[in-house]
């Protein structure tokens, strides 16, 4: 008879460090997301959102509230790659949420003073400005990866719920863009968004951003065939 040969036992796979983290951090959460004692473990794990490119407004929230009984143990750099990852995540208003946290002594600290500036700019897409400003400051912002390559999503974003075609000059400008780079960021969106490009008599390349109901009204439905859920709500009290 040959040898036999030795049972395989299945090794279980073990979910990636990253997704560790964040199971662990999830569970010290749903235990008891007001014990200080996990406030250590909440700051590890933003430096692992910094690192990782991940995103957890929740335990970025539950942290910031600790801080605010436990002041004295506040790290400021903490607080401000917070900020930032939260300024990442516009158009949602994550923010708001976060700076209502910090005290107001905290902001005046110059770099939440700029942090703040380049938020005003982006709500009120005033582009150039925020990089600009952000260029200034970019020991701040650039400590946090995936940075640039979020707000220009942002503005790209902005950008197509304006226009149905942007000049080349105003994209560029928006993301922060130009020349060399510029060509290849478009070839990328042409072969992979739907984006095209047109020449125009006088304006230079124009861009065709994807319809949408924002740029094109014609797709937007019709009123009457939905009712928002707001104004359900309010009508049932009135109902009762």
């Amino acid at each position: 008879m040959g040898r036999e040969r030795d049972a395989v036992v299945p090794v279980p796979k073990q979910a990636p460090p990253q997704q560790q983290v964040s199971q662990m951090v999830e569970q010290l959460l749903a235990v008891n997301p007001y014990n200080p004692e996990i406030l250590s473990e909440l700051e590890n794990y933003v430096n692992e959102q910094v690192s990782s490119q991940t995103y957890s407004l929740d335990a970025n929230l539950c942290l910031l509230r600790l801080y605010q009984f436990e002041p004295e143990r506040m790290s400021t750099q903490i607080v401000a790659r917070i900020l930032v990852k939260a300024l990442m995540a516009m158009p949602a208003p994550d923010f708001s949420l976060c700076l209502f946290l910090i005290p107001e002594r905290v902001q005046m600290d110059e770099q939440f003073k700029t942090l703040i500036v380049l938020s005003h700019y982006l709500e009120t897409g005033r582009f150039r400005q925020f990089w600009d400003e952000a260029a200034k400051s970019c020991h701040i912002v650039e400590a946090v990866l995936g940075f640039e390559q979020a707000i220009q999503a942002y503005a790209i974003h902005v950008l197509s719920l304006l226009y149905q075609k942007v000049p080349r000059s105003v994209l560029a400008e928006a993301i922060n863009i130009e020349g060399l780079s510029l060509d290849k960021f478009l070839e990328h969106q042409v072969a992979n968004s739907g984006w095209l490009l047109e020449k125009s008599h006088g304006k230079g390349q124009l861009i065709v951003l994807p319809r949408s109901e924002f740029n094109h009204p014609t797709l937007k439905k019709n009123a009457a065939d939905a009712i928002p859920v707001e104004h359900v709500t309010r009508i049932f009290p009135i109902l009762g």
